[in-house]
């Protein structure tokens, strides 16, 4: 996958392509909707399919005070969009004027002279320009006008005939319900980072972890999960089961929250390394122990549950 930030260095080769646009936070099953119809018209028509997407999230800027709320930081978003085989992403920068765009200029600068596009799919909620005035409908208007085909999506639902959205995933997961945001998802939600150095209170316990410092994205309850732990090993993933506390380690008067994981019959060093981290159960929920032999105790059944929980939910590949 090619990622663009400007126009000028988009290749002759996708150029004229298949557009899904939006701005895909979490990339959910109604997201991958919209993608996998811009891939399957691109590949009926020889040509290449691309997502078209915004970076800082436009909320961001409407609402900078609001707690964190994106369920994928561009460098996980990217990520799964590479896995779904697309040929480019172009990534606009999201700023105030881009934000006062009249609609009509975005479809001209942007979607005409800038990606030269063949064809645009997005989302039936999808929204661009100034005052949220370019709709499905517009751009319908304006492709036929401008000699591009459109798309729309309509709703998604999932078996509960609910809708699928990004709201539904941030409440699912600040509920410590991470198997309820998968389904959603179409995937385990996962923490990510560099593994940093602790205060290895967790090898004297003999549960030694690998602590991950919290991004500015949606926060799940904090508590105990049954996790799988993905090590980057040679450009590769490699993953392993593990139990991991999200919060402030009461215990120990913690003031800054993070993710300490311990990975099962592992013993290497990872400090440094990009880490994932994906949350399939919730066992507990976060809480303060009377001294260290209580804790200790605590992680061992936590440890067990996790074990359980994982041989239950299947191995990930």
């Amino acid at each position: 996958m090619r990622i663009y930030q400007t126009f000028d260095d988009i290749a002759p080769e996708h150029r004229r392509g298949v557009i899904a646009i939006g701005n895909f936070d979490g990339v959910h099953l109604g997201h991958r909707a919209v993608i996998d119809e811009a891939g399957r018209i691109a590949k009926a028509a020889g040509a290449p399919w691309g997502v078209l997407t915004f970076e800082p999230h436009p909320r961001m800027m409407f609402t900078p005070d609001t707690p964190p709320f994106r369920i994928t930081p561009f460098v996980q978003k990217s990520r799964i969009l590479d896995e779904l085989s697309i040929d480019f992403l172009v990534v606009l920068n999201f700023d105030l004027a881009l934000s006062r765009m009249p609609a009509e200029a975005f479809v001209e600068s942007v979607l005409v002279d800038g990606l030269h596009a063949r064809h645009v799919v997005a989302g039936f909620d999808f929204v661009f320009g100034h005052q949220r005035r370019g709709t499905a409908q517009f751009l319908e208007a304006e492709g036929k006008k401008r000699g591009f085909g459109t798309t729309g999506i309509g709703q998604v639902v999932d078996e509960t005939n609910e809708i699928v959205s990004s709201t539904r995933i941030r409440a699912f997961l600040a509920d410590g319900k991470p198997r309820e945001a998968a389904r959603l998802l179409g995937r385990p939600y996962e923490i990510v980072g560099r593994v940093t150095g602790g205060d290895q209170r967790g090898r004297t316990l003999g549960f030694p972890t690998a602590n991950l410092m919290l991004s500015a994205t949606t926060q799940p309850a904090f508590g105990v999960y049954a996790v799988r732990a993905g090590v980057e090993e040679n450009e590769t993933t490699v993953w392993h089961d593990g139990v991991a506390n999200l919060g402030y380690r009461p215990t120990f008067g913690g003031t800054t929250p993070v993710l300490e994981t311990n990975i099962f019959d592992f013993a290497d060093d990872i400090y440094g390394k990009h880490l994932r981290v994906a949350l399939i159960e919730f066992i507990r929920p976060e809480r303060k122990f009377d001294g260290v032999a209580a804790l200790t105790e605590q992680i061992k059944r936590d440890s067990e549950a996790a074990r359980a929980l994982l041989a239950k939910a299947g191995r990930k590949a």
